[in-house]
């Protein structure tokens, strides 16, 4: 009697082990983060795994709408001065409070040179002219700008708050690899290129009160998988070994569809596809040359074919919902004979080798660039890299490679988040080095112009010199597309790509 009522106890503790993590969303993800450390890294994958363990000021719903997060209420007392009222009693995973101090921390240590202990942060710009955060009391901040840049609250979602007095205890390598958040979930395990593993916060505040369920997490944990193949993530989903997968391959649409287990999620993204031409090599530095390929590729047919018209045609950067969008810029039309003319034009008459750069989740769609290439007589092959290798080569000086397919998100659809990274001169994006001191004017004089309207002109007139000088070619805006298991509610995608998963559970 005694032994069976030990084992009925002994029963019943491991059912509630496993009935402890009996809620769990599974997330098979493109890539690993680059770092835990919000103020260090430039790339939206590490910031989706970021922004569930951490807050920030100011945060944007699944429709883009912008509310307070860890603000109460803002308010613009001048040109050049924001008011913040923080929120009372939010607490970092480590137990401490939040408050004015760690905000004037997190942003300062952001804009301020040399702050990560010698380096600036990668993330500067996207803070554009603030200068100073200014502490007016526990649970009230003022942001200075040295210029006028109205688009500072577009640009505070992007900027998550850490522990003063954490940050300060493990320095910069600690915050690359440790994370004390305030966010919904809390970190408890990193394999790197694996799985990263959280837990619920459960003394988390609840979230922007805009944003329903206010409140913990709907969930005990969350692990995001590592699953940069694409046929392998769409295996994970159909086995149910993964609820959600991003970047889901339009090819498999239908298969999930059809799955008993899957659906498919879409949204209207922000993520501009195109492709760098190393301007400082011939032949990409030659304007015939850039012409001819934007009039090789049948753009088009790629986007009816294999993105299964899921993707609007772009003639620029921008996307069309992008403020300042040039609505009137001529499309490359598809036409081979055209583009062997200009090849002739431009000293190529038999054509030449090349290599297309891209990255794993990429390859079909380069395939598909590379195969209208040939018929021109661009003799042109894929290469497929890891993602921080490729960076580091088309950043070096002496950049030897020829075209990269790629992609740049613009979450806050204002061309300051698009046009300066990718195609101002020097620009931290600018993998091709494209130069041209007029588009450089034209955004810098946008980037502090106050007057909606005159911000707008600067950017349609900068769009028409790119798409004249075919600086890229010209490629798509995708939708955003998901793979979800039917287990899973409460989620939505964002167009922003974010996948923010406070409010998601599991049924």
């Amino acid at each position: 009697m005694q032994k069976k009522i030990i084992f009925l106890v002994l029963a019943s503790l491991c059912w509630f082990s496993i009935a402890a993590f009996a809620s769990e969303i599974r997330i098979g993800y493109t890539a690993d983060a680059l770092s835990l450390d919000p103020a260090n890294h430039r790339e939206r994958t590490t910031e989706t795994i970021i922004r569930n363990m951490f807050d920030g000021v100011l945060t944007r719903s699944s429709d883009m709408k912008i509310v307070p997060e860890l603000a109460e209420s803002w308010q613009q007392l001048d040109s050049l001065t924001y008011e913040f009222k923080l929120r009372q009693g939010v607490k970092f995973h480590s137990g401490d409070e939040m408050t004015a101090d760690d905000i004037k921390f997190s942003l300062e240590r952001v804009i301020n040179e040399g702050a990560l202990e010698g380096q600036t942060s990668p993330r500067k710009s996207l803070l554009g002219t603030l200068k100073e955060v200014k502490v007016i009391d526990p649970y009230k901040v003022h942001m200075i700008l040295s210029e006028p840049w109205p688009i500072l609250p577009a640009f505070l979602p992007w900027h998550e708050i850490v522990s003063k007095k954490f940050a300060e205890k493990v320095g910069v390598k600690g915050m690359s690899t440790q994370a004390n958040g305030n966010g919904p979930f809390k970190l408890v395990q990193w394999d790197r290129g694996s799985q990263i593993v959280m837990e619920r916060f459960n003394d988390y505040y609840g979230g922007a009160a805009d944003l329903e369920p206010v409140g913990a997490a709907q969930v005990d944990r969350l692990i995001w998988k590592i699953i940069p193949e694409n046929a392998s993530r769409v295996a994970a989903l159909l086995s149910g070994n993964v609820d959600i997968i991003n970047d889901l391959p339009v090819h498999s649409i239908s298969q999930v569809n059809q799955s008993s287990n899957a659906k498919v999620l879409t949204v209207n993204g922000t993520r501009s596809f195109f492709s760098d031409f190393n301007h400082q090599k011939a032949p990409f530095n030659n304007l015939l040359v850039r012409q001819a390929i934007n009039h090789a590729v049948d753009v088009n047919l790629i986007i009816e074919k294999i993105l299964g018209n899921r993707a609007t045609r772009l003639n620029g950067i921008l996307s069309p919902n992008a403020f300042g969008h040039n609505p009137t810029l001529p499309e490359y039309s598809y036409d081979p004979e055209k583009a062997k003319s200009l090849l002739r034009q431009a000293g190529y008459p038999d054509g030449f080798s090349m290599t297309l750069d891209t990255v794993g989740a990429y390859k079909d769609l380069a395939e598909a660039v590379v195969s209208f290439l040939a018929p021109v007589g661009i003799n042109a092959k894929v290469q497929v890299w890891e993602s921080s290798v490729l960076k580091a080569k088309w950043l070096a000086e002496d950049n030897q490679r020829d075209m990269w397919l790629s992609s740049w998100g613009n979450g806050s659809l204002d061309p300051v988040g698009l046009l300066v990274p990718k195609l101002r001169t020097k620009a931290r994006g600018n993998y091709g080095k494209y130069s041209n001191a007029k588009i450089d004017e034209l955004i810098d004089a946008a980037n502090i112009e106050p007057n909606r309207e005159k911000r707008a002109a600067y950017y349609q007139t900068a769009e028409s010199i790119i798409n004249r000088e075919a600086a890229l070619l010209f490629l798509w805006l995708p939708q955003e597309v998901y793979g979800v298991s039917k287990r899973l509610s409460g989620w939505v995608p964002s167009p922003d790509g974010r996948i923010n998963l406070h409010d998601a559970a599991i049924n």
